[in-house]
């Protein structure tokens, strides 16, 4: 199993250590936002072809430019998007900065999404009025390999949710020491936690949210 590692987290002005909580290495994202441009003027030019015919070259054009740039906008948006643990406070960074503070958050779920046969595992963090939702990815598996956040990454986020007794944190922070736990026993991946809830989840569906008390049940069903 490739797990990813991670070097030491940044120090912020305020003078607590930022943890990263993303995965993807440079290379990788590099991809994803040429594949994703690409695809975008696929699509576009797709739409503003059709429309040409129809319409004329400059109605074409705009129609082209009008579904091309929105898409790219995602891509570049998704690109742009870093997640770092600062304390107990998540930090969301694409052309601005959310925070949203762990222990005092509304809800928290599990969610596994599967794109094309790789698996993800997220904690969905909702913050409750204004403050939105935020999407951790903790673990990514495609058959019986994949990426996982760092040691320091999973304990740090462990340690900021288990004070959150309104969202169940304490059941989400027993959930990621064990997965440490089983990372230190050097468990193969098959036995590991995160990758048995990704199992767990029914195939053909394109996200699966476990509800706090699925989660609770699953995690007092697990080796101490």
């Amino acid at each position: 199993m490739c797990v990813s590692g991670e070097a030491g987290g940044e120090r912020s002005t305020s003078g607590s250590e930022r943890i990263p909580l993303y995965a993807a290495d440079p290379a990788v994202r590099r991809r994803r936002v040429v594949s994703g441009l690409v695809g975008a003027v696929l699509v576009g030019a797709a739409f503003g072809g059709l429309a040409g015919l129809l319409g004329g070259q400059v109605v074409g054009l705009v129609v082209g430019g009008v579904v091309a740039l929105p898409v790219a906008a995602l891509v570049l948006t998704n690109a742009r998007r870093q997640v770092h643990l600062e304390g107990t406070t998540v930090l969301v960074r694409t052309w601005g900065t959310r925070r949203i503070d762990l222990v005092t958050a509304s809800r928290i779920d599990l969610l596994v999404t599967d794109v094309r046969g790789s698996r993800t595992v997220s904690l969905l963090v909702n913050a409750g009025g204004r403050g939105g939702a935020v999407k951790i990815d903790v673990a990514v598996y495609a058959g019986t390999g994949g990426r996982e956040l760092g040691v320091l990454a999973l304990r740090r986020l462990a340690d900021a949710v288990v004070n959150n007794l309104e969202a169940g944190g304490v059941v989400f922070s027993e959930l990621l020491v064990a997965q440490l736990r089983a990372e230190a026993r050097g468990d193969a991946a098959a036995d590991r936690p995160l990758y048995r809830l990704a199992s767990a989840a029914p195939t053909g569906r394109f996200a699966q949210r476990f509800s706090m008390d699925a989660v609770s049940r699953f995690v007092a069903g697990l080796e101490r």
